[in-house]
Order: C-alpha cells, then structure tokens, then sequence
C-alpha cells in the first residue's frame, strides 16, 4: 500500500506531553519521544515480529486512544448507546494497532530530525520535522497543544496534509451513509484490519 494513504488512513496519534509553555519544549518531546520509536524500529538485534510489537505498544502508550476514537466519531458520540460505543472504541484501539504495525515496514532504517518550531497561538505550537533515510524525504509536522488539563499532541501534518482531520473527514462519511449508525463504522474499522493483515 502506498506510504501516503497509509499515514492518511491512520491519523498518527494524539500524543500526551509532558506540561510546557513553549515551542522549544514542543520541540525537545518530539525530538526525544519521536526517536525513541525510531530506535525500536531500527533495532535489528530484535525479530522482526518483536520489533514491529514493541513499535505498535510504544505508540499506544503515547496514545489517547479513547480522546482520539471520541474526536473522530463525532456528534455520533451523543445518541449512541453505551455498548455500541464501548465496542468501537475497542476496534479503534485495535485498528490503531494494525496501522501502526503496518508502518514498520515504511520507517525501517529511517531517522527523524527536528527542522524547527513555532508558535501558532498561545497554547498552540507546531513542530517540523524531516524523516530521512529512505528514498525520498519526508516533511511531518506536529500539531501541540498545552490548553487543556495535560499537554497533547493534537494533529501530525504528513506532506502538508493533517491526518486527525483526513481522518474525521473519512470516519463520519461511513456515518453519513449509515444514518450515524456507529455499529456500521465499527464494522468499516475491521474491515481495515483484516485488509491489513
């Protein structure tokens, strides 16, 4: 699958940070959260099936899911009954899971190196970073946000596009031709998954 609709099929993550006030401190969590995941993948002292484990759980512990599955699911969220909403939830979590597995074999060999940071609004900062190592350059940028109780990391821009939005966009299209049925969008995930696999 081609490497641009799978950073857009997955919506990278929405990343807790630790607290700060300031884009260079943006900048230092991306630096050093970002690589610690690219050192997992480049490890080659690991089997690939460890490697590509380790990468996945790294990702959702730097995760909130439930924050980033609520977001997408939108206005659906309000009028569906508690069980439905509990079991997309878990397939959001486990296709989270297979996307970010996917992703192993992209980034393998590659590094990430931090370009700069600036400040959007108050509260609001975005850091740029190049991936390299592969074939072509690849620009990622991260969207962070420190207004609410903890820190996160709010949206990843991959070539210009932000994911957590292509993403919104895509999962409440399954609910406009559904009549906001949130069974139907669990469905569409595992079906993803199991394409996946």
């Amino acid at each position: 699958m081609h490497r641009r609709h799978l950073l857009l099929t997955a919506g990278a993550a929405l990343l807790p940070l630790p607290a700060f006030a300031d884009p260079a401190a943006a900048q230092a969590f991306v630096t050093g959260s970002i690589q610690s995941g690219f050192a997992i993948l480049n490890d080659k002292s690991l089997p690939i099936g460890e490697r590509r484990a380790r990468f996945a759980d790294f990702l959702l512990n730097l995760t909130d899911v439930r924050r980033i599955a609520l977001f997408l699911l939108g206005p659906a969220a309000s009028s569906a009954a508690p069980a439905d909403i509990d079991a997309y939830l878990a397939a959001y979590r486990d296709y989270a899971m297979s996307i970010y597995q996917t992703y192993f074999a992209l980034y393998s060999g590659e590094t990430l190196h931090v370009v700069s940071s600036r400040e959007r609004a108050k509260d609001d900062s975005i850091v740029v970073t190049n991936v390299v190592g592969g074939s072509t350059p690849l620009e990622i940028d991260f969207r962070v946000r420190t207004d609410g109780d903890k820190p996160v990391l709010v949206d990843v821009a991959v070539a210009g596009v932000w994911l957590i939005i292509a993403q919104r966009d895509q999962f409440r299209a399954v609910l406009a031709a559904s009549n906001n049925d949130v069974k139907a969008l669990t469905a569409h995930l595992k079906a993803i998954q199991t394409a996946l696999r």
